[in-house]
């Protein structure tokens, strides 16, 4: 449990600081998410995202199981 909360710790501190780098990725508007835009609502569904960052989440726990 201590080696989870400190690799999530340093993982947090690297993606805070390469963040203004990250946000110009356009990771979060692929093709294949849902947007529905009506009068007063806006309803946005990350699915291709969501995809992938379980692909990604997975190989990385993958890797570090090793």
């Amino acid at each position: 449990m201590q080696k989870i909360l400190i690799y999530a710790g340093v993982a947090l501190v690297i993606i805070g600081l390469l963040w203004p780098y990250v946000s110009k990725i356009p990771f979060g508007r692929l093709p294949g998410d849902i947007v529905i835009e009506k009068p007063n609502v806006k309803i946005y569904f990350p699915l291709t995202t969501m995809i992938l960052l379980s692909i990604l989440l997975s190989l990385i726990v993958r890797f570090f199981r090793r």
